[in-house]
């Protein structure tokens, strides 16, 4: 049965990993985060909630996810590619995972209303889906411009009872999203718990989203070495907060055999949403992270096709792996991911997200190098919120 494991890179007891990380809120927050720490460290090795949590995870989500053998990809690269898919899952993405367990912690909290950001939304879709399954009453936060790119989801979310409300500030994507959550929380942090969406925002809660989706490695590493009888060479997963590659990296950590990989999003040029190739230490949400900003600490605008990416940070474990050297940080641009997306779905028969196909496209670029390897993929999501968009930028 799947557990959480302690990992080396845990943060400190204040929430620190290294320098990063920590808890930068307002002090109407801190009661509130407090009683969250406190109830967390009771059950992240409990027994009965993990009965309780794999119980769904295997009933309702569809655990374990599959690690599929990519033959036709393999053929072409001349290495075995194997995709952990977590488009398999309820909802179409990793996102679940998270959700359910920070919404099961909710109800043993005695919480009744749940909010969450989201950019692509996969995480709102995951949210309301687990609401309505729990009884808890749903509201999401999500950008303007993400609302008009990701118009299927916004639909998906109200269809299963949440509102659904429109950041209409800055560069109306998911920072901003982010931003209005935090507002509606701070007013009412005594009956609403705040889901965050990947592995960011204030103690504890990087260090609790990767827990929760360290179940991605824990089967990934069962099932290669069902399957090779070894470790891989490499572990790839696209970042935007970077949870799905928080979740793949946790159970490789410690294995020097094994390269991982995180790839953030280049855009069209220019820093794109890429916070470690071309940001700098700061202070948003809650966090110390590397973001995009000026000189004078103002957060600038993240642009690339994904929305699921389109943040300008990093979720503060990653910024303390990229400092350690544990974990190695890549870029791939607008135009490498739309035509990886195109790839998988001709050489495979599997769509997959915008955002996946950022990880993707990074096995294709460095083919040379991965020759006679064995790699695996998080497959994050699949690309049905995506298909319009792609079309659109194809002609």
């Amino acid at each position: 049965m799947f557990v959480p494991r302690r990992l080396r890179s845990d943060p400190d007891e204040r929430g620190h990993f290294g320098i990063f990380g920590g808890r930068f809120v307002p002090e109407t927050l801190m009661p509130t985060l407090l009683e969250l720490e406190s109830f967390y460290a009771k059950v992240r090795f409990d027994v009965d909630f993990w009965e309780e949590a794999h119980e769904l995870l295997n009933r309702y989500v569809g655990r374990p996810s599959l690690l599929y053998f990519a033959q036709n990809l393999s053929a072409e690269l001349g290495a075995k590619i194997y995709l952990k898919r977590e488009d398999l899952n309820h909802t179409g993405s990793h996102k679940i995972n998270n959700v359910l367990l920070q919404a099961l912690l909710a109800k043993r909290m005695g919480k009744k209303r749940i909010i969450a950001e989201t950019g692509a939304g996969q995480h709102g879709v995951a949210t309301a889906t687990i609401a309505a399954f729990l009884g808890l009453e749903c509201e999401i936060f999500m950008g303007a411009k993400d609302m008009q790119r990701q118009e299927l989801n916004v639909f998906r979310m109200q269809l299963l009872g949440a509102k659904v409300h429109a950041a209409t500030s800055g560069s109306q994507t998911l920072k901003d999203a982010m931003n209005e959550a935090i507002r509606d929380w701070v007013s009412n942090a005594r009956d609403t718990f705040y889901l965050i969406g990947t592995v960011a925002g204030p103690h504890p809660y990087p260090m609790m989203v990767r827990d929760f989706q360290s179940i991605i490695g824990y089967e990934a590493r069962q099932q290669i070495l069902h399957a090779e009888g070894r470790l891989p060479d490499l572990v790839v997963a696209c970042v935007g907060g970077g949870s799905n590659a928080a979740g793949l990296f946790a159970h490789f950590l410690d294995d020097v055999s094994v390269q991982r990989v995180g790839i953030e999003a280049g855009g069209r040029g220019g820093a794109g949403a890429a916070s470690i190739a071309h940001g700098s230490v700061g202070i948003l949400h809650g966090q110390m992270s590397y973001y995009l900003q000026t000189d004078e600490g103002q957060i600038e605008e993240a642009q690339c096709i994904s929305a699921g990416l389109d943040y300008p940070g990093i979720g503060p474990e990653h910024a303390y792996w990229f400092s350690q050297k544990l974990v190695e940080y890549d870029t791939i641009s607008d135009k490498e991911a739309l035509e990886a997306f195109v790839w998988l779905s001709q050489k495979e028969g599997i769509i997959p997200a915008l955002e996946s196909s950022h990880a993707l496209a990074y096995i294709y670029k460095n083919r040379a190098r991965i020759q006679d390897k064995i790699a695996i993929i998080c497959l994050s999501g699949r690309g049905d919120k995506d298909v319009a968009q792609v079309k659109e930028h194809l002609g």
